[in-house]
């Protein structure tokens, strides 16, 4: 059965929103997200900076009859923070000084017409992992990149995914000239599949999907 793919105008609307994610990576995702939702449970991401690839979780969730949930502190992770490569002056409040990419968030779901199928969580993903209680059909980790976060990220949200359902996982990379961008993903990545608790479904470029298919993380 070939994969789901998203609507032109949900397409667009991932195209559009700020965000790093590449255009096939996102439809790996929304293939992905696709397949869990038809578990009927929620669809969660961990990293939501401006809503780019959360456009394409509440579009799967939508028409899965299920909701797409986003965890962030909207602050930014440590490679968006000022003088590094990846930060943004527009996302930045301008009373406290500090970035808040909840506002842009916001108008970006407002503008694909999705606020209605997005929970926006905004606090550290450690402690809302230990708040969460339920089973969710799939966890796309997109956070932060050191280690000490990717790992929180796993050991946090892993144990909530559902029999059959996926982990994904963004900014896999091997190479380890990729230290600060992509190592610490990779390394939980390797995690997941030596644990035994997670089989690989699918790899397009830096996005891996894996499936629930034993206990434990």
């Amino acid at each position: 059965m070939a994969a789901a793919t998203p609507k032109p105008e949900i397409l667009a609307a991932f195209e559009a929103a700020k965000g790093f994610m590449p255009v096939g990576e996102g439809l790996a995702l929304y293939a992905a997200a696709a397949d869990a939702g038809a578990l009927g449970l929620p669809l969660l991401e961990v990293g939501t900076y401006c809503g780019r690839s959360t456009v394409l979780l509440a579009d799967a969730a939508r028409e899965a009859g299920t909701t797409a949930i986003t965890v962030d502190h909207h602050r930014g992770s440590e490679e968006q923070q000022p003088g590094w490569e990846y930060h943004d002056p527009t996302v930045v409040d301008p009373e406290v000084g500090l970035m808040d990419t909840l506002p842009t968030f916001r108008r970006t779901l407002h503008e694909a017409g999705l606020e209605d199928h997005v929970i926006a969580i905004v606090g550290r993903s450690p402690q809302v992992a230990k708040a969460w209680g339920g089973k969710v059909g799939l966890v796309f980790i997109d956070g932060g990149h050191t280690d000490e976060h990717a790992t929180n990220d796993y050991e946090g949200w892993a144990p909530h995914v559902a029999e059959g359902g996926l982990l994904v996982i963004h900014d896999v990379f091997p190479d380890p000239v990729d230290e600060w961008t992509g190592q610490a993903p990779y390394r939980v990545y390797l995690r997941a599949l030596e644990s035994g608790a997670f089989t690989e479904v699918s790899a397009t470029d830096s996005l891996r999907v894996l499936r629930r298919t034993g206990q434990g993380i």
